[in-house]
């Protein structure tokens, strides 16, 4: 049975993350948007499909053919639209962040719980070709015990982030969600974060610029990176063990095919280029040193809509854990409680 979804947004993240990947499942079908303001150029060929745009939220809610609603909506927004929605009985996916402070968090996985319901954040960058390509390297172990993991999202953008706002609408919360969530869905709960968080080009502005390590053991870390001053791009990802190191150029594919209007259902979809395949060397059980290229899997955003239509139908869980969830926002929220450089010393799971 199709699975009916609504969704609540309908700007960029709606249009260029979400709705690309649903058009082409079987799985579900779109019935309804809610926003205030529809733009008829981008609403035309939905409504033509008979999806229904609505400006009143309660028409959303109370629509008992909709079981799931995806929030696409700005940061500020998500605690107290996902409330609404938990408590109309709705399954909810979350944009990222999912909440602004950790008690947020909390209170709608319980309420969630409550209401006999899931909610999840979609955090769809777990489906990114560079990321599957690291987690295969390190799930075949040939690297041996590892010693470092940085990861890097970096852009040539100076003087582009000058507002001042909420933490919510800075570069940590907003890009750090993605390369931290990845991480912590390798490697699980760190121990202690250290943090650098700032804006580079304007000390009262949102920050532009974080490194912040995650350390697992006296042995490993994680490093995230974001800089809006980057000229020359550093690798995505670098990952060093004992016995090698593994490292790869070039974002994921998928947002640049989808910027170029090249849908999930054409023909080379988000296929990297092979001259930014992960270069992977490591020395074999026998000593020698092996050095090859790794070709990059073929990220698919909409395999987090595949899974979580498998939870709504109660043949298993959503991809995001509730644990994984709330130690994102942890991380996220303790960046900003004293003044930067800090470190923040985990406790114990919730």
């Amino acid at each position: 049975m199709t699975l009916k979804l609504g969704i609540i947004g309908f700007g960029k993240s709606a249009n260029r993350y979400h709705l690309p990947y649903i058009n082409i499942r079987e799985n579900i079908e779109l019935k309804k948007v809610f926003t205030p303001i529809v733009d008829e150029e981008l609403a035309r060929p939905y409504k033509e499909e008979g999806v229904q745009f609505v400006q009143n939220l309660d028409d959303l809610l109370r629509d008992d053919e909709i079981e799931l609603i995806s929030i696409c909506t700005p940061a500020h927004t998500h605690y107290e639209l996902a409330k609404k929605v938990l408590l109309a009985g709705k399954h909810v996916i979350v944009e990222k962040p999912f909440a602004d402070t950790l008690t947020h968090a909390k209170e709608l996985f319980d309420l969630a719980e409550k209401n006999g319901v899931f909610i999840t954040p979609y955090q769809n960058r777990r489906f990114d070709g560079d990321f599957l390509a690291v987690k295969q390297v390190v799930e075949q172990g040939v690297l041996g015990d590892l010693i470092e993991v940085e990861t890097h999202i970096d852009y040539y953008r100076p003087n582009s982030i000058t507002q001042s706002g909420p933490k919510e609408e800075g570069s940590f919360y907003g890009l750090g969600i993605h390369t931290m969530d990845r991480m912590i869905s390798l490697f699980g709960r760190p121990t202690r974060v250290s943090y650098d968080i700032r804006n580079t080009d304007h000390k009262d502005a949102v920050d532009n610029y974080f490194d912040v390590d995650l350390h697992y053991s006296n042995r490993f870390k994680v490093k995230l990176k974001t800089n809006h001053t980057v000229v020359s791009a550093y690798p995505r990802f670098i990952v060093h063990g004992v016995n090698g190191s593994f490292i790869k150029y070039g974002e994921d594919q998928q947002e640049n095919d989808l910027k170029a209007g090249i849908m999930p259902d054409s023909e080379g979809f988000g296929q990297d280029s092979p001259m930014n395949y992960g270069i992977l060397k490591y020395k074999n059980a026998n000593g020698d040193w092996i050095e090859k290229q790794v070709p990059t899997p073929v990220g698919d955003y909409g395999a987090f809509y595949d899974s979580v239509v498998e939870a709504v139908r109660g043949n298993g869980k959503p991809v995001v854990t509730r644990v994984e969830a709330l130690t994102n926002i942890e991380i996220l929220e303790q960046g900003f409680v004293q003044e930067n450089p800090s470190v923040y010393e985990l406790p114990e799971l919730y």
